[in-house]
């Protein structure tokens, strides 16, 4: 007798993305796979597809349903096993490394982060960059104008004509002296005075390199335009996004409040930290250099990387360590204040008994793989271990050597729940 075919309807389509969720996050089984097989011994598959199929039709017409197996158990031919995509291997040992998973939290980099302020008093005049607009170190975010600096600019104006002047006083006194014209006393007045200007034009230039007019800006400062004295250029010292603008426009600013927030403030979160909470009892086996993968509440890897400081604090409330990692960001796919998951690697590889995270589902509340039956497939509760790189450690319900449904296992799930979808309807 030829086995039925088991065809996969778009109904069941549906209700298999509902139960398990993107298949394609799945890892492929990392350990060796060469004794899979579809569920049956050859010799037995003849009498068994027969005798199933005599017991199927039997029943077929049986409203009573007095087997209940229909709950718990996909009735399922190898044939229509292969077509539906289920592979059946047999449980075995792998290398698993061992490591801690502990949570962990995406902060911005501190020497990543600019607050810019003014350095001098005035009023803003123009704005020219706001929030969310990627800026680079330099760039114009703002223009003030302020009384104060453009008095600073008219005292540099003065000090450096004063700085002139006494030069040439100095120049002709060497000169006179020379020619036995003037006396040493006048040739050391005129240095002093030289000295005294240049000194006076130094400090004024300094003053305005404090509040960010650059070497540039001064030396065209004789030739700038009327009413300019006053305008001064906020500048971002680094590049970045802007992540908050206090700044309004016609708003008057003060470098002298320490109080008052900063005009805006510029991220680069193209670098983050991942600030991972290790609990007392873990203390020991988390420290600079270990290896660290950063995964989301999905499971999907974000980062690979390595401890970079152990902070010395416990957290009062927590009573816990952190642990930092430093974490490129080039794609900005990882935000700040994102929660995740540190899996660190703690020690060598050891032996343990694994199987694919996707051959682990949920079926009715218990976590179970699906094993080969004489005419199917039937879920086993396991109890399972840490997940690494794709692999999930048994720790019971499933021994070595022992077959079970690598891959299709939701597949498998999704046609039980809809047997007893059916059984439901039919009642």
């Amino acid at each position: 007798m030829t086995p039925r075919n088991f065809l996969l309807p778009a109904v069941f389509a549906l209700v298999l993305l509902a139960a398990c969720g993107d298949a394609n996050d799945a890892t492929p089984l990392a350990t060796n796979t060469a004794d899979a097989d579809l569920g049956h011994d050859d010799h037995d598959d003849d009498d068994h597809d027969d005798d199933n199929q005599d017991d199927h039709e039997e029943h077929a017409d049986d409203d009573d349903h007095e087997d209940e197996e229909g709950s718990d158990h996909v009735e399922m031919s190898p044939a229509a096993a292969a077509e539906a995509g289920i592979v059946v291997s047999r449980a075995q040992l792998g290398s698993v490394r061992q490591f801690l998973s502990l949570p962990a939290e995406l902060r911005y980099d501190a020497d990543r982060v600019a607050a810019v302020s003014p350095q001098v008093s005035g009023r803003v005049t123009r704005l020219t960059a706001g929030e969310g607009d990627t800026v680079a170190r330099g760039a114009t975010l703002a223009i003030l104008s302020s009384r104060e600096l453009a008095d600073l600019k008219a005292q540099y104006l003065t000090a450096m004509s004063a700085e002139g002047l006494a030069q040439q006083a100095l120049e002709r006194e060497e000169t006179l002296f020379a020619d036995q014209i003037t006396s040493e006393a006048d040739l050391q007045a005129a240095r002093a005075a030289l000295t005294a200007a240049r000194a006076n034009r130094e400090g004024t230039e300094n003053k305005l390199h404090a509040v960010g007019v650059s070497d540039r800006e001064l030396e065209s400062l004789a030739e700038a335009a009327d009413g300019s004295f006053a305008n001064i250029r906020l500048a971002a010292p680094i590049g970045g996004i802007i992540a908050q603008r206090t700044a309004r426009l016609g708003a008057t600013v003060s470098a002298d409040d320490p109080g008052e927030p900063a005009l805006f403030t510029i991220v680069d979160d193209s670098v983050l930290w991942a600030d991972i909470a290790v609990y007392k009892q873990d203390a020991g086996s988390v420290q600079a250099g270990s290896a660290v993968t950063l995964r989301s509440d999905a499971g999907t890897k974000l980062a690979e990387g390595e401890v970079l400081v152990v902070l010395p604090g416990i957290d009062e409330s927590s009573r816990t360590a952190t642990a930092r990692m430093v974490v490129e960001n080039p794609d900005r796919r990882m935000r700040p204040g994102q929660f995740v998951t540190a899996d660190i690697i703690t020690g060598e590889d050891a032996p343990a008994l694994q199987t694919p995270s996707a051959a682990i589902v949920e079926v009715e509340g218990r976590t179970s793989v699906f094993v080969p039956t004489d005419d199917g497939f039937e879920p086993r509760p396991i109890v399972p271990g840490p997940e690494f790189s794709g692999q999930t450690v048994i720790l019971s319900g499933l021994n070595e050597g022992e077959r079970y449904v690598s891959e299709g296992a939701c597949t498998l799930k999704a046609q039980l729940e809809k047997d007893a979808f059916g059984d439901d309807h039919d009642h």
